[in-house]
């Protein structure tokens, strides 16, 4: 009697590192990004003026590049999902927190407020941009490998980011502060377009950096994943 031994799921010794610094990094971008904007000035430019959340979410985009460009669209798809959950979870929590009565002797509401106190609708919008966004630079970035056989990494690290950020600042600045007051809607398109070059040019900057780590993933995993074969749809669990 011949026994049928169950199919061996693969195992990797770092993807769990690599999806806990994407969760991360998201989390931190919603987080402590948001409440401040900063401003520096750039020779032969003036002031630019941006919000420091910029900082980080191309770098999660760095980390979903790297995702599936080592362990494929369907483990990437994992990984953003796990992220939208702590997001979530994350937004939940730090408007409980605001909401809790201070202490008599505690004079640090209003600051609190200010630093955590996103309203639902930019909490909403902001989820709804990345779920999106996310998902079309991986799918992007899947779907190239496979156009270029593997070659010319840095064209599908940076196609993809652009094509994700387009998405994702075209729908979180019109859906968070559209007729608001709190950015002109006319100054809207100039808002969208400025962030999406900032955070389209920190991924071009961070190119050798993504290479290396892409490289060493590889040889490390021995792996080197191509969706010629995958369900892209996003709310699948299939792996």
């Amino acid at each position: 009697m011949t026994t049928i031994k169950p199919e061996t799921r693969r195992t990797y010794r770092y993807f769990d590192l690599v999806m806990v610094a994407f969760v991360t990094v998201l989390v931190c971008s919603n987080l402590i990004g948001p409440a401040k904007i900063a401003e520096v000035n750039i020779p032969g430019w003036g002031p630019y003026v941006f919000g420091a959340g910029v900082l980080f979410f191309p770098i999660s985009y760095i980390f979903g590049d790297v995702l599936t460009e080592v362990y494929g669209y369907a483990r990437a798809r994992r990984v953003i999902w796990t992220g939208f959950a702590a997001l979530a979870f994350a937004s939940l929590m730090a408007t409980v927190v605001v909401a809790l009565p201070p202490a008599s002797f505690w004079q640090h509401q209003a600051a609190y407020e200010i630093a955590f106190g996103n309203t639902w609708r930019i909490v909403g919008a902001s989820m709804i941009a990345y779920f999106c966004g996310e998902f079309v630079n991986s799918y992007v970035l899947a779907k190239m490998k496979i156009w270029t056989e593997g070659r010319h990494l840095w064209t599908r690290t940076i196609g993809s980011t652009i094509a994700g950020e387009a998405v994702d600042s075209a729908l979180f600045y019109p859906l968070a502060f559209y007729g608001t007051g709190i950015i002109p809607d006319e100054a809207l398109p100039t808002v969208m377009l400025a962030q999406f070059v900032t955070k389209t040019l920190v991924e071009v900057i961070f190119t050798p950096v993504t290479y290396r780590v892409v490289g060493f993933l590889k040889r490390a995993e021995h792996e080197d994943y191509y969706d010629r074969d995958t369900d892209f749809n996003p709310f699948s669990i299939n792996t």
